[in-house]
């Protein structure tokens, strides 16, 4: 909402004469999420930019630890050394801190896997040429919250094949009569409220940084190269927004990455809990 009245704010504030063959301001819109087919228009295999941007994660994440991985010395390199402090990271602070020890080596591939995925995905955003993330349409962020909605049940299911989904929905000491207003709600907030939160807001997060980051640029082009006048000083303010959100979305990018998998890990714990 801040982001369209700020649009919409500047589009009325430097309107520029038609007649003097100058345009006006434009700033993003949601068209820029679904770019023009590239191959393969019209089927379900349409591949448009976002896609190739999604493809072009996948290729990079599989070379990078494929490289990392296949040359691990006993004293590392810098790059291994970099490597090593992320995946410890993501062990640490996310798997053994949600799951423990005993746990977490389970799903350890599962969340590891997830967290770097989404990073990956998330920083094409911010980077010249690509500028769009590829978790920034809706198709993604639910593959993921379906990986994750996945993953809960499945913990749950194996730990407690025969009382997991009846523990779930049916709370123990809890008067009967009450089962009627509790059980609706404890299936609405355990499977269906928590992949559809982690999908939107992954989802959100990435528009609006991609939205606050085109709308700063466009107004820098605007101001310096269409507005002219002293107007061009405006350009100054706008481009050092920009650079400050660019940073901004570096530190967003990886704290959903965090969030997302954290999440995940915490529906897992919760499906493996004694109390099941």
């Amino acid at each position: 909402m801040e982001i369209a009245l700020l649009h919409h704010a500047l589009t009325l504030a430097f309107p520029l004469a038609a007649e003097s063959g100058e345009g006006e301001f434009h700033g993003p819109s949601l068209e820029e999420f679904y770019p023009p087919s590239l191959f393969f228009g019209g089927t379900v295999f349409e591949i448009n930019r976002l896609m190739l941007i999604r493809l072009l994660v996948v290729a990079v994440i599989i070379l990078v630890f494929w490289i990392a991985a296949r040359n691990f010395k006993v004293i590392p390199t810098r790059g291994q050394s970099v490597l090593e402090f992320a995946l410890n990271f993501v062990q640490a602070n996310i798997v053994e801190q949600a799951l423990g020890k005993k746990d977490g080596p389970r799903f350890a591939p599962l969340l590891i896997s997830m967290f770097f995925f989404i990073v990956f995905m998330n920083i094409t955003g911010i980077i010249p040429g690509l500028n769009l993330a590829g978790t920034s349409v809706i198709g993604m962020p639910i593959v993921l919250a379906l990986v994750s909605y996945v993953a809960f049940i499945y913990a749950g299911v194996k730990k407690h094949p025969g009382t997991f989904f009846k523990a779930s929905l049916f709370p123990p000491n809890v008067p009967w009569p009450l089962y009627f207003i509790v059980t609706p709600i404890e299936f609405l907030s355990t499977f269906i409220l928590r992949p559809v939160t982690l999908a939107i807001r992954l989802l959100m997060n990435m528009i609006a940084g991609h939205m606050l980051l085109v709308l700063c640029f466009s107004a820098t082009s605007f101001f310096l190269f269409t507005a002219g006048g002293l107007f061009g000083l405006f350009s100054i303010g706008t481009l050092a927004f920009g650079f400050a959100f660019t940073i901004f979305e570096i530190l967003v990018a990886v704290l959903q990455a965090y969030v997302f998998t954290f999440l995940t890990a915490t529906y897992i714990q919760l499906a493996l809990a004694e109390e099941h």
